[in-house]
């Protein structure tokens, strides 16, 4: 089942793979290893990366000693993944029918995917089935009211005194982005012994790079910006500027806080151990 806002997705990311590893992956990959732990991935774990981007998740699983599926709806997503983790199956796919058989895996990982999907309900749902008895799937997503690093565009965009545009979808996620929801996806989904927990850090970055992110079209900002005429959007530029120096690092960097909740759950049925020494 594809909706509106899945189908704005595919159009928001088709041609930025490489934008978007240079600039923004390296800010979400510091959740891979929470989320490997979160699974217990580890050496013959069969695990699923879904919504893999150009792989970092994936390539940690596979350094863990992993079996590991990596799959992602973006083409050229897809593509950086099979070049950065060549010891993965790397598959196109588009939640929430991957095309997967289910009680396939021992583990089932999602790095900042589920606030790209249209119904998060369904495809939490679908990624939970393909988890064998006693596996686990770990999900991370955006705590907004505590990233700053995500919002600088939009708070230089009002800023200025521009109104956003109407037209960009919001990701249903928006309002499930909270503990409390976020669990209840995972039980709704017949997930047990379900966690959430906030992960908070400092995203160091050079300003710079981290403008020409959204700058080069990458995400809802980088859209927004790129309808804007070059006086305004230096007006935009200049706020951003602005807002960015006061987490300026003596180095010449800029410490931005990021925050993410990270949920886990357990699959019922008997507890499966990943290793192929440790009994099933």
């Amino acid at each position: 089942m594809t909706t509106e806002f899945d189908a704005y997705e595919r159009s928001l990311w088709a041609g930025r793979a490489a934008a978007y590893e240079q600039v923004f992956m390296q800010q979400s990959r510091h959740l891979t290893d929470p989320l490997l732990d979160a699974v217990g991935a580890g050496s013959g774990t069969r695990l699923l990366d879904a919504g893999t981007g150009p792989g970092p998740v994936a390539a940690a699983a596979a350094a863990r000693g992993a079996q590991v599926t990596a799959v992602d709806a973006d083409p050229g997503m897809a593509e950086a993944a099979a070049r950065n983790v060549p010891e993965a199956q790397v598959l196109i796919g588009v939640l929430p029918d991957l095309g997967l058989s289910d009680a396939t895996f021992d583990a089932v990982v999602g790095n900042f995917v589920i606030n790209h999907v249209g119904d998060p309900a369904i495809s939490i749902a679908a990624l939970a089935r393909l988890l064998r008895p006693g596996g686990r799937l770990a999900l991370t997503c955006w705590h907004h009211p505590h990233t700053v690093s995500n919002s600088l565009i939009q708070t230089a965009w009002d800023e200025v005194g521009l109104p956003w545009p109407e037209d960009l979808p919001v990701s249903p996620f928006r309002e499930l982005g909270e503990p409390a929801p976020f669990a209840a996806l995972l039980r709704q989904a017949g997930l047990k012994a379900v966690e959430v927990a906030e992960v908070s850090w400092e995203h160091r970055v050079d300003p710079e790079v981290w403008w020409s992110g959204p700058a080069s079209g990458v995400g809802a900002s980088g859209v927004a910006l790129g309808r804007l005429d070059p006086i305004t959007l230096g007006d935009v530029k200049a706020a951003y500027d602005r807002l960015v120096a006061q987490y300026a690092t003596p180095d010449g960097l800029v410490a931005l806080p990021a925050c993410a909740l990270l949920a886990s759950g357990t699959s019922p049925g008997s507890v499966r151990l990943a290793g192929p020494d440790r009994p099933v």
